[in-house]
């Protein structure tokens, strides 16, 4: 049975999650593995890219990235239509700002795959965003898993390994930090921060308020008395 986090109230405010990891740290896997394990039933919106760069063999148009040409994507930047946007590896990728916007106006969560650059920017603009920065467990490991994928060449490797050391100095920036050296234990952690954001006092106010209508004033004299 696929475990169910509360749902937000409703006429909140959505809570805008930004999930930041080098290269092969497990950030895809483990957010895939939390939308498997979880049923948020609608209340959590895993925004997806756009990018520049082809598409990876596996990789779907509309789940994993939206993936435009470069003038398109310059054409968006120009309209003002991204929340952030940065180059990363020769190739740009941005996260447009009206879904997420749209959602978190209605009450549903967004959870944002993205960068270290397009995080700073995403928290300059959302300061209140929950941001969590994933690592692995070693540096060894990273450039273990980088070799496994098969994907790039020893050059991009290399290049990818420069731009880790860089980007792992900046979980500082960051409200929460994993270590990914178990994915599904990883994603029970990011689960468990959606848990705790959902169960804040200040965004249930109003369904503990009904639970408070029905409690009897003599009940609210008693608990004064007993401070």
């Amino acid at each position: 049975m696929s475990n169910e986090p509360p749902s937000p109230a409703a006429g909140e405010l959505g809570e805008l999650f930004v999930v930041s990891a080098p290269s092969a740290a497990g950030k895809t896997t483990i957010i895939r593995t939390l939308f498997r394990d979880y049923d948020f039933g609608g209340t959590l919106y895993y925004s997806v890219s756009h990018t520049t760069r082809a598409p990876r063999p596996g990789e779907v148009e509309g789940r994993d990235y939206h993936f435009i040409d470069e003038a398109a994507f310059r054409r968006m930047i120009d309209e003002d239509r991204f929340l952030e946007w940065a180059e990363v590896h020769g190739q740009l990728k941005g996260t447009a700002e009206a879904p997420i916007r749209q959602r978190l106006a209605r009450g549903i969560d967004v959870l944002l795959d993205i960068d270290v650059q397009g995080a700073a920017q995403v928290r300059r603009r959302f300061p209140e965003a929950q941001s969590i920065f994933i690592m692995p467990p070693s540096f060894a490991e990273l450039r273990r898993r980088l070799l496994a994928r098969g994907l790039d060449d020893p050059e991009q490797i290399e290049r990818r390994l420069r731009q880790a050391s860089v980007e792992m100095r900046c979980y500082r920036h960051y409200r929460y930090v994993m270590i990914n050296d178990h994915v599904e234990r990883a994603s029970r952690v990011l689960a468990a921060v959606i848990y705790a954001r959902r169960h804040r006092r200040e965004r249930i106010q109003r369904q503990i308020d009904r639970v408070m209508a029905d409690v009897p004033a003599v009940a609210e004299r008693a608990t004064r008395n007993d401070d």
